[in-house]
């Protein structure tokens, strides 16, 4: 998915480097509550379209562009340190793919319900602890060994 918009050949709009710069400059955690809101986005795009079978092809793609995000956020588990949260994450991310999957040849609206239920709670959650991490003072101690979740590719 490119976020990259032409405003004439071989130049991109203040937009795109604003848009680019922001992606790049992000906490991981910003970065995860990010990839929440597009999904969440897509799937109501996809809810408000099921009900037209002239629409389906919305409906088709969003789901699957949200399926593309859910790969994404499996790709970035760490699963050699991520732990039992890594484990429940990917557990989690799998069955979203499914239900997805089951949604978008059934036009289930119940199912993209359920699914967006599930990404604004992750969503949620992962604000919490960007907030709760943002509220601490930063202090030098010495590295952990193991443990902890990281999104790094």
């Amino acid at each position: 998915m490119s976020l990259s918009r032409r405003t004439t050949i071989g130049s991109t709009s203040g937009y795109d480097a604003y848009k680019s710069n922001e992606i790049t400059t992000v906490s991981q955690g910003k970065l995860i509550v990010m990839l929440y809101e597009g999904a969440i986005r897509f799937l109501n795009i996809a809810k408000e379209n099921i009900e037209s079978p002239k629409k389906f092809d919305l409906v088709n793609t969003n789901i699957l562009k949200t399926q593309e995000i859910i790969s994404e956020l499996m790709g970035s588990l760490n699963m050699d340190n991520g732990g039992k949260i890594a484990e429940d994450l990917l557990s989690l991310y799998v069955y979203f793919k499914k239900r997805l999957l089951e949604a978008n040849m059934k036009k289930d609206k119940e199912i993209l319900d359920e699914v967006i239920k599930h990404f604004i709670d992750l969503k949620n959650a992962w604000e919490e602890i960007e907030r709760s991490s943002s509220n601490t003072t930063p202090t030098v101690a010495a590295p952990k060994l193991g443990g902890g979740l990281s999104i790094s590719g």
